[in-house]
């Protein structure tokens, strides 16, 4: 089955496994991240395009190999989908959210308490992993936004401020290039930002010609 996705989404994604594998060395038992610690897949939040591509990708790949598997996370997503219909702060048609102050303020406080359709809720692990998005490959270590230096709550108990950004995830490789990469596939398609319920319930769409 041929891949939708651009040749150096790979290039991105080994950019960024090898700075989480970096981090993960630094940080030792601060970092305390596991298999069956699921906080970080509670709450809607936004992703780009490519990573919307990157789940239907894994999502059809995971049909040909588990289509039970598969089948479960495809009803989890359109269980969601029903769940937040009514408050979703964007076009509920398309997946894309909108991008005015009011829908960013109201997308704040939008399913904080939803869990990700590709969350196996009895195993407590992701069933997309290898295609999850960007915004999962990076949690967990120190990363460096807008707002500063954040961290998983969860983790770095008892590090010192200065410990902590000795242990800073580095992205200056992953970000131009993401960047890149998501303005080429919005050029062909949906523009914007979407959630991971909308990516995986429109994963019939992927391969259409």
């Amino acid at each position: 089955m041929p891949s939708s996705l651009p040749q150096r989404d790979q290039q991105l994604v080994q950019i960024l496994d090898a700075a989480l594998a970096s981090a993960e060395r630094r940080s030792g038992e601060w970092l305390i991240c596991k298999p069956g610690c699921t906080p970080c897949c509670i709450g809607v939040f936004a992703i780009d395009q490519l990573d919307a591509l990157r789940l239907r990708e894994g999502l059809a790949g995971l049909e040909a190999d588990d289509p039970q598997r598969a089948a479960r996370v495809r009803e989890r997503a359109l269980e969601s989908k029903a769940r937040i219909a009514r408050e979703f702060p964007g076009d509920f048609h398309t997946g894309v959210l909108s991008d005015d102050d009011e829908a960013a303020a109201r997308f704040e406080e939008f399913a904080n308490f939803e869990p990700c359709p590709a969350l196996d809720p009895e195993r407590g692990t992701c069933d997309l992993y290898q295609w999850r998005p960007i915004t999962c490959r990076v949690f967990g270590p120190p990363v460096r936004s807008d707002g500063g230096l954040g961290v998983c709550e969860l983790c770095y108990h008892g590090a010192s401020t200065e410990e902590i950004e000795s242990c800073e995830m580095n992205l200056d490789g992953a970000s131009p290039l993401q960047a890149e990469l998501v303005a080429e596939l919005e050029k062909s398609g949906n523009a914007g930002r979407t959630i991971v319920a909308f990516a995986l319930s429109l994963e019939a769409a992927v391969h259409q010609p």
